[in-house]
């Protein structure tokens, strides 16, 4: 067995989930790890006196079911054994159960679209299941793949980004990666003019925590640059990312973060939100 042991697929349908799918089964296929995906049949929220309840879970669960039909199929072409589970009821919640309740390490959720505002809030079920889950997540872009030799890792000193660094070190040295560490200054404009010394200090502080890394990576052999940015930090690490052409984004979360952090425009969210990469949400 490898980095993870079980995997779990969110899928709905969309090319973007059965791109995650794809995703998966490549990472389950090298890690040696069984694989299950999920589809979830929503609580219908209009008025049932109005139809027949059966044709309503009917028409909801169709959908579903030819999803994982879908996945199965996809499974059957790469040649891996697939597991496939139809819940009903809110989605996230579900996703989040199964993933603990039968110890998933690793959740796999597609991203959809490129409009500015499918980019600014990555999806409700997504959002949720990153707020509530302490299950690792990785989320995949639609139209991209998912590698591990050329791994970008953010970084601000905390046990979370920490536990980031242990994963990502751990990847790179299971797949012969290397890694760029990057650690961000993000203060108002405002703050240089007033406290320069604080800036300074944040700055100083930020090259301490991205040198503590490399030094922890090249001592397990692994080639590390480092980087300093300053400025909005989803912007510098997803523009750092299409510049050094990244296979992948590490970023750590804090266990159960809660859906109100995630939808008020929260670092983690933004940097899922415009990656040109896969991002991997690890979690203490």
């Amino acid at each position: 067995m490898g980095i993870y042991r079980k995997i779990l697929v969110a899928i709905d349908g969309s090319s973007s989930s059965l791109n995650a799918l794809r995703q998966a089964i490549r990472l389950a296929c090298t890690e040696g790890c069984w694989i299950t995906a999920v589809s979830v049949v929503p609580p219908y929220d209009g008025d049932l006196n109005l139809t027949g309840v059966g044709n309503i879970k009917k028409a909801l669960r169709e959908p579903m079911e030819k999803a994982l039909s879908m996945a199965a199929e996809i499974a059957n072409s790469e040649r891996a054994a697939l597991k496939t589970v139809c819940e009903e009821g809110e989605p996230h919640e579900k996703i989040v159960d199964l993933a603990e309740g039968e110890n998933f390490g690793l959740i796999v959720m597609g991203r959809r679209g490129l409009h500015p505002i499918e980019r600014a809030l990555i999806g409700s079920v997504a959002a949720r299941v990153i707020g509530y889950s302490q299950t690792d997540i990785l989320i995949v872009p639609d139209h991209t793949d998912t590698g591990w030799k050329n791994i970008l890792l953010t970084t601000d000193g905390s046990s979370y980004s920490n536990a980031a660094r242990d994963k990502a070190i751990n990847f790179a040295k299971t797949y012969g990666g290397e890694l760029k560490v990057i650690s961000v200054v993000d203060v108002p404009s405002e703050f240089y003019a007033e406290a320069p010394k604080a800036v300074e200090d944040l700055i100083r502080k930020a090259k301490g925590f991205v040198a503590d890394v490399k030094n922890i990576a090249e001592a397990s052999g692994i080639k590390t640059s480092t980087f300093v940015g300053e400025g909005d930090a989803y912007r510098v690490i997803t523009d750092l990312a299409k510049k050094e052409k990244a296979d992948i984004i590490f970023t750590g979360s804090h266990g159960r973060t809660g859906i109100k952090r995630l939808l008020m425009g929260s670092v983690t969210e933004k940097v899922i939100g415009y990656a040109p990469c896969p991002v991997l949400i690890v979690k203490p």
